[in-house]
């Protein structure tokens, strides 16, 4: 079977089209879950797959299916997907890439008039940015990570409506089962969101892992006591305690291969200049690819902010908010992806996503891969993500010649 080739241009122009849909200041998306221009990119979508000759339905939850038929629809489908809400300053790439990217290979399959044995479709996952409510609802619903009803029912204060309420608001609301047919496999091509592939001059990621990720909430007590009259050594200054397990946290992510580690958030009360802090809360975010690693990362952070703790004259509380374990991708769809990566004749390179994934839910249930190519600086979740169009339509290349392999039942996925 011939490598085939997608067309870049249509590929670039649909992602531009698609991209000036809650266009910002900077280049880049507002596309909030549930808002008007999640609608309307939606709708867009719907109308390029319709006149595309696909079938689309929706299910109870949003998540929109297109699909182009084969010579046995009998047969489980495969899918390829993503998402395309955005963060309020997101970017035109982070999962619209992936969305659209599906649609070019139907779109060239009609081109070239190839008919695949198995049908193929395209899903667009409702919610995955999860500014509003939890991220990566529509692909946990799919896989029953998260009961349906309990997911229409979540309802956010700042938000004032649910998760149903927001869907008939936008004219998602569908009335198909979620998860009512079988499902072969599935692909996610992806930009990277982050430097790795730019810095090692690679153009291609062969996704073989997602990271692991632990997510705490931290509280530190101290005393609150005043700046002036107070001696160094009569403290317990819960904002020093807080400074050194940041610090403990950054060495520890440091100290390994592959490892990563965040403080994104801290909270100081009572948050006055001229008073010594009397509580402190900071998220933590420990991630990687090894379990065996993320535990011994966990444990050498509950060690460190006792001995923290301990020294000050803290109270100390750490509560495990989030634990994703490490899961390796779909062997047979990874070796598949490496295979037309190679063929494709850019430069590749194995590597694992830190980042979560509609494709990291589902692959918990369906044979899974995910396709990576770079984006500029690393950067994402940002109104000045960029990518070259050249290295989209290599990632969409390789999707689109997996994607026909597995559908004419090249690939074992037993």
């Amino acid at each position: 079977m011939s490598n085939m080739r997608v067309n870049g241009e249509r590929l670039w122009s649909s992602l531009m089209a698609m991209g000036r849909i809650g266009a910002t200041p900077k280049g880049g998306c507002n596309r909030i879950a549930f808002s008007d221009e999640d609608r309307r990119a939606r709708d867009l979508f719907v109308r390029w797959c319709e006149e595309a000759g696909c079938h689309v339905s929706v299910d109870r939850f949003g998540n929109t299916f297109a699909r182009r038929s084969g010579r046995r629809d009998e047969l489980p489908v495969v899918m390829a997907g993503s998402h395309l809400d955005t963060q309020p300053t997101g970017g035109k790439f982070d999962g619209v890439f992936g969305v659209l990217a599906g649609l070019e290979v139907i779109r060239s399959f009609n081109d070239h008039g190839i008919e695949t044995e198995a049908p193929i479709e395209v899903a667009v996952w409702t919610n995955e940015e999860g500014c509003i409510f939890k991220p990566m609802l529509g692909s946990a619903v799919f896989t029953g990570m998260i009961p349906l009803d309990e997911a229409l029912a979540m309802r956010e204060e700042r938000a004032g409506w649910s998760i149903e309420e927001g869907l008939e608001r936008i004219g998602y609301a569908g009335d198909m089962a979620v998860n009512s047919y079988p499902v072969a496999c599935y692909f996610e091509a992806h930009i990277e969101q982050g430097p790795v592939l730019e810095r090692n001059g690679k153009v291609i990621g062969v996704v073989n892992a997602a990271q692991g990720q632990r997510w705490y909430d931290i509280s530190l007590e101290g005393q609150e006591a005043h700046a002036g009259p107070t001696p160094m050594d009569a403290r317990r200054d819960a904002v020093v305690g807080a400074s050194r397990i940041v610090l403990e946290i950054d060495r520890i992510g440091r100290s390994r291969p592959n490892a990563r580690s965040t403080v994104g958030r801290v909270s100081v009360h009572p948050n006055s200049p001229n008073t010594v802090a009397g509580r402190v809360t900071l998220s933590g975010d420990l991630r990687h690819p090894d379990d065996a690693v993320l535990r011994e990362m966990d444990g050498e952070l509950r060690s460190a902010a006792s001995l923290v703790s301990e020294e000050l004259e803290l109270g100390l509380d750490i509560a495990q908010r989030t634990y994703i374990e490490p899961l390796a991708f779909h062997g047979a769809l990874v070796d598949t992806v490496r295979r037309f990566a190679q063929q494709e004749g850019e430069p590749y390179q194995e590597i694992y996503t830190g980042a979560g994934h509609d494709a990291c839910n589902i692959a918990k249930v369906i044979p899974t891969a995910m396709i990576f190519v770079p984006c500029e600086g690393g950067i994402s979740h940002n109104e000045t993500e960029n990518a070259k169009p050249e290295h989209l339509e290599a990632g969409c290349n390789v999707l689109c010649n997996a994607l026909r392999a597995v559908a004419d039942g090249e690939v074992d996925l037993s």
